[in-house]
């Protein structure tokens, strides 16, 4: 008896299954069991809606609204500013070999051009004739601080467009710890020689 069972329940499934297929092409729909899954409600791009005041399906995200992975809680690693938005002192981030290493491709590749590759503004593009940026041995570039060099590769100055879409913000960290490195190399004094070097130093 069971088995009896079994061989009819295999020629009804057999049957849907072959019912469910059309064979060849057909304009009629096909069949939907549950419509609500296939025939959602729901408002697309652009289109219009007599729902919302303005007839617009395209929502004004509420104020505040942060995108996914686009949170920016600490001001002073994403702007180079506190709070208050003076400019940051000194960098955020640890500074150490490999750190004025990224910064040194990165520098080599954004900055140079123009800057030069010690940072004294003469790059290759300044001599075809394009105006040239300071240089970064200056007192005035000396003095300013961290912040200053993070929030120019950011949002520009001058003649210098913004590179936030080209550089990253960990790599304008890097960058700037390199300039940094660079003026130091252009502005050394004997204190910053190792005690066993200065005796070969004329």
């Amino acid at each position: 008896m069971n088995h009896q069972r079994f061989r009819k329940f295999l020629w009804i499934a057999f049957a849907v299954t072959v019912s469910a297929c059309q064979g060849r092409p057909s304009d009629q729909p096909p069949i939907h069991l549950n419509p609500n899954m296939d025939h959602q409600p729901k408002f697309k791009p652009q289109s219009y809606s007599n729902f919302y005041e303005n007839n617009s399906t395209m929502r004004i995200p509420v104020a505040g609204t942060v995108a996914r992975g686009n949170l920016r809680g600490d001001a002073a690693y994403y702007t180079g500013k506190d709070e208050k938005g003076n400019l940051t002192a000194v960098s955020p981030v640890k500074t150490d070999l490999a750190l004025l290493k990224r910064g040194q491709e990165r520098y080599d590749i954004y900055c140079s051009p123009c800057h030069g590759a010690t940072g004294d503004g003469r790059g290759i593009v300044v001599q075809r004739g394009y105006l040239p940026p300071p240089s970064y041995h200056t007192d005035v570039l000396r003095k300013n601080p961290d912040g200053h060099f993070f929030d120019v590769m950011t949002n520009g100055i001058r003649n210098m467009a913004s590179y936030k879409n080209q550089v990253s913000v960990s790599d304008r960290w890097a960058i700037v710890a390199y300039i940094r490195a660079l003026q130091r190399s252009q502005n050394a004094g004997m204190e910053d020689v190792p005690q066993e070097m200065r005796k070969d130093l004329k």
